[in-house]
């Protein structure tokens, strides 16, 4: 039974963004394989780790047959992506065979039953669905992701708190020691309060556009479903209380001051290689337009640098973890950015003129 024929890249695509969720170790080798699944001239490819499921729909079935299979994930990128770019690819099955030709190349691939894959079942009714465009959740998680915890046994941590309510969407990240939060308006008056877990995260960074096309958001107790374009994502949802991230942001800091994102991004990188690979501890000393960043090590190595700023506060000694601070600095494009400060036992607060709707939460370290 021939399954596709179509060009290298209209299979390429596809294969690709269902690849990611594949994993390459797991008890059960079916989980390493991608579910191949025709009908008629609509070929879905579907990837899943059990926890979460991922499919691309595309139009490039050859006849009106109905089939499904199971093959090698990596396998078939691999071969594809060997394969010449001009030459239309031909796909299918005989026996317990996955037949890949173009021209005078021939590839037979091993394929387990489609019966044995665990699809994930999306849900026969979502309390809450909802649409909002590409572009806004794509901005969202762009400025928070990188707080998420991993692998934290405060397991709500290790995912992002996704709430829509009046009109306001809201992504909320945090590990314990930093949050960031990011809203953007919509004209929507659903109600959503999710824990996503990190790797529904993740691949919604790389599938989503930078367009106003729209996302469809289905949930119920414990599944979320996004379905955009051709593609649908499927998770389960992390269960548990998100801290309160109203109470962190702090609201009365009378310390305020915009530094250079770019000079302070670079002296943070050279002050960092002298810190400690555990503690990563840096210390910003405040005083009469000025602010001194250093760092010593076990072996009693220092790093200084000084950068002038606009400040006229009385002078003030914090610490940090540095690469809370290089995270946050990398992923905003302002030229300014600004820091609210209270004192060296009050969490930071750092703002973008960019992204008027972001907050970065930083708590201190003790150095």
């Amino acid at each position: 039974m021939i399954y596709i024929k179509a060009t290298k890249e209209a299979l390429l695509k596809p294969l690709q963004l269902v690849s990611n969720v594949v994993e390459r170790r797991h008890t059960l080798p079916i989980l390493s394989n991608i579910l191949i699944r025709k009908r008629g001239a609509t070929v879905e490819f579907i990837a899943t780790d059990i926890e979460m499921q991922i499919t691309a729909r595309v139009e490039i079935g050859h006849g009106t047959e109905e089939g499904a299979t199971t093959v090698s994930a990596k396998k078939l990128l691999d071969i594809l992506r060997a394969l010449n770019s001009d030459g239309e690819v031909t796909i299918s099955q005989a026996a317990n065979k996955l037949v890949i030709t173009q021209g005078k190349s021939r590839f037979n691939l091993q394929t387990l039953a489609a019966e044995e894959f665990p699809v994930v079942v999306p849900a026969a009714e979502y309390a809450a669905q909802t649409k909002i465009a590409q572009s806004k959740l794509k901005a969202c998680l762009h400025l928070v992701h990188f707080s998420m915890a991993q692998q934290d046994i405060r397991y709500y941590l290790n995912g992002m708190l996704l709430v829509l309510h009046q009109g306001q969407l809201r992504t909320v990240a945090t590990d314990g020691h930093r949050l960031a939060y990011s809203s953007q308006e919509v004209e929507n008056d659903a109600q959503l309060d999710v824990i996503i877990p990190r790797k529904v995260v993740s691949e919604l960074q790389k599938v989503l556009e930078d367009v106003d096309q729209p996302l469809s958001i289905s949930v119920n107790p414990n599944q979320v479903k996004f379905s955009f374009d051709q593609v649908e994502i499927i998770s389960k949802l992390i269960e548990g209380k998100f801290p309160d991230y109203d109470r962190v942001i702090p609201k009365n800091h009378q310390k305020t001051l915009k530094i250079d994102r770019e000079k302070l991004n670079q002296a943070l990188i050279r002050v960092a290689i002298l810190t400690t690979d555990k503690f990563k501890g840096v210390r910003l000393a405040f005083s009469a337009n000025q602010v001194k960043i250093s760092s010593t090590n076990a072996e009693q190595e220092e790093a200084v640098e000084e950068l002038d700023i606009d400040y006229g506060f009385e002078p003030l000694e914090i610490g940090f973890n540095v690469q809370y601070l290089l995270d946050v600095l990398s992923y905003l494009g302002d030229q300014t950015i600004t820091l609210q400060l209270q004192d060296n036992n009050a969490s930071a607060l750092l703002m973008s003129e960019t992204h008027p709707n972001f907050r970065y939460v930083v708590m201190p370290m003790r150095i």
